[in-house]
């Protein structure tokens, strides 16, 4: 799924981006308050980690301009602080989590996770379409009773599928959803995945889940 992170230390982002690129996430970075603000309004994201302290806009007031516009992105903030207080005034803006640097990887995973489990509240905890089931937070796929193995670009990309079910997607509504906003290499990518996803999910049992739209892109069939 699609994460901004915001992030003024650099190098610090870059290491988020790839480790998050590397379970499946796509990831657009931002590293000034302002550059956050502008990118969380102009495009969709899942979740948001929203660092405190950040040049041109704090990660508050980035927060509460988002809150106040009604864009209610889960929002998890980092700080090189630790105080109670710092906390309370993230969750008081409208923040859904909190963690303070130094923090484990594995915990900022979990917490991503949980996020998008909540997300909004039409978004269920497992995703499901006939006897195929994906659980975003075990990051687990099975068709009927028979677990199916996933590697992580293959996993967002029948998450994101999953997610909008029934829809045309072009190739590059996935791209940029799946790999990267700022992708520039051959889209029929895409169509290479399309493969894979279909030898794992549909081959094996006879199932046609993944349609091709001539002209358009794909879609996941909902029945």
């Amino acid at each position: 799924m699609r994460v901004l992170v915001v992030e003024d230390e650099q190098s610090f982002a870059e290491t988020l981006r790839r480790g998050l690129i590397a379970e499946g996430f796509s990831v657009d970075l931002a590293h000034t308050g302002t550059e956050g603000l502008w990118a969380a309004s102009e495009h969709a994201y899942d979740v948001i980690v929203l660092d405190i302290m950040l040049p041109g806009l704090s990660g508050y007031e980035v927060l509460k301009r988002l809150r106040e516009a009604e864009q209610w992105t889960p929002v998890l903030m980092l700080t090189a602080k630790d105080g109670e207080y710092d906390e309370a005034d993230a969750f008081d803006l409208g923040a859904d989590d909190y963690l303070t640097k130094p923090f484990s990887y594995v915990v900022l995973l979990a917490r991503l996770r949980a996020l998008l489990r909540r997300g909004a509240p039409v978004r269920p905890a497992v995703l499901t379409v006939a006897d195929l089931r994906l659980d975003p937070a075990a990051r687990t796929v099975h068709r009927g009773g028979t677990p199916i193995e996933l590697t992580a670009r293959e996993f967002g990309l029948l998450e994101f599928l999953l997610r909008r079910r029934g829809e045309a997607l072009t190739k590059t509504e996935i791209l940029q959803h799946v790999w990267d906003a700022h992708y520039d290499g051959d889209e029929n990518v895409v169509e290479v995945y399309i493969g894979y996803l279909r030898r794992k999910i549909d081959t094996p049992f006879g199932a046609h889940t993944i349609e091709t739209l001539r002209g358009v892109g794909y879609r996941l069939r909902e029945d």
